[in-house]
């Protein structure tokens, strides 16, 4: 029996939306228990329907986990996740740029080096890097949250293939008028490339902005702690809030789904012209 193109796209979708449910109920499930009533969160069968409870989100926002506010862990990760933003796409861009168009000995075998260690699982290097700043003075700063992420091996592999896209007589033609290295990269090369180098900033910030174990191991001071941290203070031997963890992780997860939303269709263009188009 032959299934005809509109049975077939019926079934594809079909799988599609179950895929889609199966993703986003861990998000709802959140939603629903930030907006629930502590009496309700442990009855069975669960309710599947929020209270609206909107006082969990003023008690949230009146804790103080470890006696700071709010606001300073919204700021410390705002900061931390623009910095190591804008220092890992100048870093990374500048690197692309010098494996695309730059001739200089080894650059492919060293290019492949710095390809193998994405190969290496970021736990391995967490004693190692901690080491690696305790013995520079830098733990409970904000160089430890943003100096170690200046650089990504992802994205000096993106950047890369964007810029080998660029023709070698636009850069000879440039030379020709006088045109330095430093200023073609800047004004020519750069501009040119601006949507695979805006996927990866919105790739580099989601990270910064959603990151725990690290800020975790080497951060203490609660001056220095983003979101993602501070969330962990309402787990507790005690006892957990659930109903204000899950409105506090609501509430750290919507600026960044918002963002992913707005810049969706740029984060995958830039990244389809990156890596596809090799």
């Amino acid at each position: 029996m032959k299934i005809n193109l509109k049975q077939s796209y019926f079934f594809t979708y079909l799988i599609l939306s179950l895929v889609t449910l199966v993703m986003i109920f861990p998000f709802y499930w959140m939603i629903v228990t930030s907006l629930s009533k502590p009496e309700n969160l442990f009855i069975f069968p669960p309710k599947l329907w929020p209270d609206f409870n909107f006082k969990n989100y003023v008690d949230m926002w009146h804790e103080n986990p470890q006696g700071v506010l709010w606001t300073r862990y919204i700021l410390n990760t705002l900061f931390v996740a623009t910095s190591t933003t804008l220092l890992s796409l100048f870093n990374s861009s500048l690197a692309g740029f010098a494996f695309a168009k730059l001739k200089f000995p080894l650059r492919n075998q060293i290019f492949m080096v710095i390809l193998g260690i994405m190969m290496i699982p970021g736990e391995l290097m967490l004693i190692p890097n901690y080491l690696t700043l305790f013995r520079l003075g830098w733990l409970n700063s904000y160089q430890a949250l943003i100096i170690p992420f200046g650089a990504s091996v992802f994205g000096i592999f993106l950047t890369r293939q964007a810029f080998r896209q660029l023709p070698n007589e636009l850069w000879e033609a440039a030379q020709i008028d006088g045109c330095s290295i430093g200023r073609f990269y800047f004004n020519i090369a750069l501009p040119i490339v601006r949507p695979t180098l805006f996927a990866f900033a919105l790739f580099v910030f989601l990270g910064a902005w959603n990151a725990f174990l690290w800020p975790l191991i080497v951060n203490t001071n609660p001056n220095f702690m983003p979101l993602e941290v501070a969330l962990y203070s309402f787990i507790g031997a005690e006892g957990t809030n659930w109903q204000l963890l899950a409105a506090a992780a609501t509430m750290a997860t919507f600026p960044v789904l918002i963002l992913f939303l707005i810049f969706q269709t740029q984060f995958i263009e830039g990244i389809s012209r990156g890596a596809i188009k090799g």
